[in-house]
């Protein structure tokens, strides 16, 4: 196994279990704890995790990101409750903005049994995931490869979008705060997403569970700019009571009134 390999799977049950140790590190790959107390070292320098005594914890910072292939094993569950809920949104025919989150991914794999859908995205992951599907008008809005996130960024992208009148844009995002309102890590991301809401007649805000309440360095938008929020469980009622006012619907699978 490569070093960076192994480094990820120890990102994976960072996440997980938010703590590891030296010793069973060691043991369950088979390498010295000198070579995973350099692992360790490297999470840490990246931000990714901070050293404590006999391993490290998960850093918790929603200014830092994990890298994409990581991220999007992450609530594997949650995100597919979400993709589920989002192809019953979106009609055969419609065109559509994915953005490049890894909850998009899920979402572009559940819409496969569409048809004629237009997808203008700057995923490079989901210009993979649907690259044999026909009868499809797949558009990449080109751009700058953001390293370590599958993710094409830079003005282009945004002129790229301006191009587009959209019926749905789907996107994601790190932070979700009544006060703050949507936020992301990366002010290049937060940009890029903006110019998406723009672009659509319905901008959809897919988000699990975990993004409530939390904020990250770059704003995005006020929650009022989303016509609709579509995540893996019931809000709290402070947050019902804060889209009702807004006159933003919500969608969760409890939800009597959601028909699978």
């Amino acid at each position: 196994m490569f070093a960076v390999e192994r480094r990820n799977q120890i990102l994976e049950k960072l996440q997980e279990d938010k703590k590891v140790f030296v010793s069973e590190l060691s043991q369950f790959y088979q390498v010295s704890e000198e070579t995973i107390r350099r692992d360790l070292d490297k999470l840490q320098k990246e931000g990714l995790a901070v050293k404590s005594y006999g391993g490290a914890i998960y850093n918790e910072d929603t200014n830092i990101d994990m890298p994409f292939n990581v991220r999007k094993k992450r609530n594997v569950e949650g995100k597919q409750k979400i993709a589920n809920m989002i192809q019953n949104l979106v009609k055969d025919g419609e065109h559509i903005i994915l953005d490049a989150s890894t909850t998009a991914v899920f979402i572009a794999k559940a819409l496969k049994q569409k048809e004629r859908l237009t997808v203008v995205t700057n995923s490079v992951e989901i210009l993979i995931e649907l690259a044999d599907i026909s009868n499809w008008n797949v558009i990449s809005t080109g751009g700058k490869m953001c390293e370590g996130y599958l993710s094409l960024v830079g003005t282009s992208v945004i002129d790229s979008f301006r191009k587009y009148n959209v019926d749905k844009a789907i996107l994601s995002c790190k932070g979700f705060d009544i006060e703050r309102g949507i936020t992301d890590s990366i002010e290049e991301f937060a940009e890029v997403k903006q110019g998406i809401i723009k672009s659509a007649d319905t901008s959809i805000l897919a988000v699990d569970s975990s993004k409530f309440g939390q904020v990250a360095f770059s704003h995005i938008c006020d929650v009022s700019k989303i016509d609709m929020i579509v995540t893996d469980r019931k809000p709290d009622e402070k947050w019902r009571k804060f889209f009702k006012q807004k006159g933003i619907e919500c969608l969760f699978p409890e939800d009597e009134n959601f028909i699978q």
